[in-house]
Parts: C-alpha cells; structure tokens; sequence
C-alpha cells in the first residue's frame, strides 16, 4: 500500500515539472481533450465530453472487477501484505483471468489519471504496471512453489492479465462474499461514483478531494470489516 500511495503522490505532485516549462495546473483532463480537437474530428467540447466517459467507464470497470476478485479471494487475503497459499480459486473472475484485481487496479488507475498533470499521469500508469507486474511474478512463483501441480495447471489453462471472454474452468463452487468484496474495495467504487456524479463540473481540485476522502473512508471501512481466516488465490 505504501508504495502505491506513493506512486498516486508522484503523480499528483508530478515534481519534475517545478523544473521544465510544464505548468503542473495542466491536467491531462485538458490535454487529452485539447489534443483530440487538435485533430479537426472533434470540437474541445466534444472532446472533453468523451474523455470524460471513458475515465468514468475505466473507473467503474476497474472497481467492478476489484469488488468481484475480493469478493471470492476474501478482503483479509487481498488487502493482507503477505502472501498467501491455501488453494486455486477457480470461481467468479479466476475463472477468466488469473490477476482480476490487478487488472481491475489498472483499469481504474487510467480513470484517476486524468486528474494529474499530463507527465504525472504518464509516470503514474507506467509505474503502476511495472509494480504490480513485479507483485504478479512474484506471486506466481510464490503459488506455484507452495500450490504445485493444480496451480500450474490453472497458469496453463487460464491467461494471466488479458480475461477470456468465456470461462475456461468448471466453477469450484466457492461462494462470493458480497459485502467483503464491497467493503474492501469501498475506495474504487465510492471514487468512480464521485467522478460519475461531479466530473460534469470538470473541477480537477474537488474530485481530488473527493479522492482523498474516499481513500480515508476505505481505511476506516476496512478496519471495520471481520477477519476469517481465509485463503486461496
């Protein structure tokens, strides 16, 4: 968790541009749209128009594949900063790819993007895959040392990052966990909610504020939350 924080700092801060001809105000909320009427097909309203959608469509899609993931993986394993090994999770999204969650963290990562300067922004997204690709060699090699043989036969059978669009196993018939699914991934879902009901008003300062408030909500929500013991992947 710290180091993502700290790749969201760098971003937002974006220190470099203290140092260019960069104003740090340009967010690449602007950027993008003004870039996109450059090209003639559309007017800057238009433009801003369609970023817009799609940031709030990447957050949604991101938060919603969080919200699945953990509600099978159980938010004491997902958000644990050890790793875990109990059994293959072949239920919900593990059914379709292996790392849902990183792939929904990614995915929700280019919805927060466009609040940070355009340079910010670029470093945040490259940073955020590398680290988290990093986190998915390791876990793979953790998983495949402790799980053996019924792990490395999900590795063959299921992709890692890009979902099939059918499920490529029988469902193991674990059940989700709803309300640990919601409530540990309350931060995603309650800020793609903020970007869908406040980016009408395209004011960069108030939905980082509504990012922060959301970050500090999830802490306290997932204090709050029991911890079974559960495992799997």
């Amino acid at each position: 968790m710290l180091i993502a924080i700290l790749l969201y700092v760098l971003g937002f801060w974006a220190p470099w541009t203290r140092y260019g001809n960069v104003a740090p105000d340009t967010t690449a909320w602007l950027a993008l749209s003004t870039t996109m009427a450059g090209t003639g097909w559309l007017t800057v309203s238009q433009a801003t128009l369609l970023v817009t959608w799609v940031a709030i469509a990447f957050a949604f899609a991101g938060a919603s594949l969080r919200i699945w993931g953990t509600a099978y993986l159980g938010s004491s394993v997902v958000h644990s900063g050890a790793m875990k090994a109990g059994q293959v999770v072949a239920s919900g999204p593990y059914r379709f790819v292996r790392n849902p969650l990183y792939l929904g963290t990614w995915l929700f990562s280019l919805g927060v993007s466009i609040l940070m300067p355009p340079s910010g922004a670029i470093f945040f997204l490259v940073a955020t895959v590398f680290f988290y690709l990093r986190l998915i060699l390791g876990e793979e090699q953790y998983l495949a040392t402790h799980l053996g043989e019924p792990y490395l036969e999900y590795v063959r059978r299921v992709p890692r990052i890009v979902p099939s669009l059918r499920p490529l196993l029988a469902a193991s018939g674990l059940r989700a966990q709803w309300m640990q699914g919601f409530v540990g991934e309350i931060f995603p879902f309650t800020f793609a909610c903020c970007l869908a009901a406040a980016a009408w008003d395209y004011n960069a300062h108030l939905l980082i504020r509504c990012l922060l408030v959301c970050f500090g909500a999830s802490l306290i929500a997932r204090a709050a939350l029991p911890r079974p013991q559960l495992a799997g992947h």
